[in-house]
């Protein structure tokens, strides 16, 4: 291992130097960054391996992922105090190590408690990642390339979740699960050394030396509850279960506590002030509802397509990969056009566009072909291509330079934080809709309706000419016909989900009047 040490420290460099290096770093922090969210999603299609594999439960295994979201979620408002204690390239550098690390051990692990630890140790060490690199784009990147910046890293933003599912179902079937974190390791290693060697230390840099040790316990207390609560309550059936309820209560007194006190200490670990800013505290309250839409979409589609229409993961990727093209090139013009236009006006195209998606996402059948799932997927691509890069320049706009840090993780966190309330009540409205639905259905098929008499004398006739007894047969056709039901019950469950997506960002864009400025302009950081 001596052979991957880091080499030592690089000189100082000049802001020439790093002008020159800046599609450099920014390759380099955005294939952290990518890394990072490809795990968030890539262990789910895994998870029955794993259970057969580690001898575990569902509940059990479930871990796996919380443990690794809790922990990112926990580090995403700290990165900015963490930069500032041990110096950014040292901070942003070893976290990259730690993520890689982490994941070797991980497909290393023969049970699930080493498998869970490990996960929770790359959720710390990939907290870092989002945040901190977008910071690092906005003090290398001029201001009138901020747009560009960010549309490097908006691309791996909304690539990465959709990669996930589609790459581990493909390394799952095709090699075994270990390798969806294996893969890590390589591309880690080349990340950590080009960050190393290239991302300067900002100019700012203040170091911090004491620890706001009862702030970090709120947050932890707080958030951590929070994102247990989201992830498990479906499965708990909420409030019904006493560790919900637990849960809950907890989250509240943390997260209630810690707002109090990092507002009235003179040493907070997280700058909520920061939120005064009334230009940040606008994008940092839409980026709950960017999250929502990213990840309630990312969740639910995999699900439509595998669950209802019986995609495998390769062909769920085939779908989803234009969509993910469409919004890496939208992107990419976003970055050339966000210094010339609104970002208001763009980001409420993108809404509308996204909106249009979601109306064709809702009249969505079960007979429906790949052809048809082309244009609602691109539609969906390019609505948020064009929502990310002008949300993300606008919102920190008005930001010194040194509070960019602050911003930029305060800005994930919404964003991570709504898109776990995406999935979850994402995942909860299904499971009613599909209730509801059903039991709305359930009339139109009681005995004696002469549709469903006709429905299962055919299919009782076909399934006795199969060798089937007429007791049997019919037994297999009331089955039949119950299954059809719980189809077309989820199939009207999906459609009013996508529906609900939709409008929820189209109630959102009100928050768009709270910006003071639409354009990504100097501030007191410029250069």
């Amino acid at each position: 291992m001596a052979t991957l040490a880091l080499p030592a420290r690089p000189p100082a460099l000049s802001r020439e130097a790093i002008y020159r290096s800046r599609y450099l770093i920014a390759f380099a922090v955005t294939l952290a960054s990518v890394l990072e969210l490809v795990d968030t999603s890539i262990v789910n299609v895994a998870i029955p391996h794993m259970m057969g594999n580690l001898g575990a439960t569902l509940d059990e295994v479930a871990w796996v992922s919380t443990g690794y979201i809790v922990a990112n979620v926990i580090v995403l408002p700290l990165t900015s105090w963490l930069s500032d204690r041990f110096g950014r390239r040292n901070y942003y550098t070893g976290s990259i190590l730690l993520f890689t690390l982490a994941s070797f051990f991980c497909g290393a692990a023969r049970s699930l408690e080493g498998l869970v630890l490990w996960r929770v140790i790359q959720g710390i060490g990939g907290g870092a990642l989002i945040s901190t690199a977008q910071a690092i784009l906005f003090d290398v990147f001029p201001v009138r390339e901020r747009g560009t910046a960010m549309a490097i890293f908006g691309m791996g933003v909304m690539v990465g979740p959709t990669l996930g599912p589609t790459l581990g179902g493909w390394i799952t079937d095709n090699y075994s699960w270990p390798w969806i974190f294996y893969i890590n390791v390589p591309l880690g290693l080349l990340a950590a050394v080009l960050t190393w060697r290239s991302v300067p230390e900002p100019a700012h840099l203040i170091r911090r030396t004491r620890v706001d040790w009862l702030g970090l316990a709120f947050l932890i207390l707080g958030i951590g509850a929070l994102q247990v609560l989201l992830e498990r309550g479906e499965s708990k059936d909420w409030f019904e279960s006493r560790e919900i309820i637990v849960e809950a209560i907890a989250a509240g007194v943390g997260v209630v506590a810690f707002i109090w006190h990092e507002l009235t200490t003179s040493n907070p670990i997280v700058n909520l002030r920061i939120l005064r800013n009334r230009q940040l505290a606008a994008g940092v309250a839409f980026a709950v509802v960017l999250g929502f839409a990213l990840y309630s979409s990312v969740f639910a589609l995999p699900v439509f397509l595998q669950n209802l229409l019986g995609y495998s993961a390769w062909d769920t990727g085939r779908v989803l990969f234009p969509g993910a093209i469409a919004s890496a090139f939208t992107m990419a013009m976003m970055g050339r056009l966000s210094g010339r236009f609104d970002a208001r006006l763009l980001v409420s195209i993108g809404v509308l566009l996204f909106l249009w998606s979601m109306w064709l996402h809702y009249h969505f059948t079960t007979a429906i072909g790949m052809d048809d799932l082309l244009l609602p997927m691109v539609l969906r691509g390019v609505g948020l291509g064009f929502i990310f890069v002008p949300l993300t320049g606008a919102a920190v706009a008005d930001l010194r330079t040194d509070q960019l840090a602050q911003g930029t993780g305060l800005f994930n966190l919404a964003r991570q934080l709504g898109g776990s309330f995406g999935i979850a009540v994402t995942a909860t409205l299904l499971s009613r809709f599909t209730e509801q639905s059903r039991e709305a259905l359930l009339p139109h098929l009681a005995a004696g309706s002469p549709s469903a008499t006709g429905w299962l004398q055919q299919a009782t006739t076909r399934l006795a000419a199969l060798g089937s007894s007429l007791p049997e047969a019919q037994q297999r056709a009331h089955a039949l016909l119950e299954a059809a039901l719980r189809q077309q019950a989820s199939m009207v469950a999906f459609e009013k989900v996508f529906l609900t997506m939709g409008l929820t960002f189209v109630a959102a864009l009100p928050l768009l009047l709270l910006f003071r400025v639409g354009r990504t302009r100097g501030g007191a950081g410029a250069h």
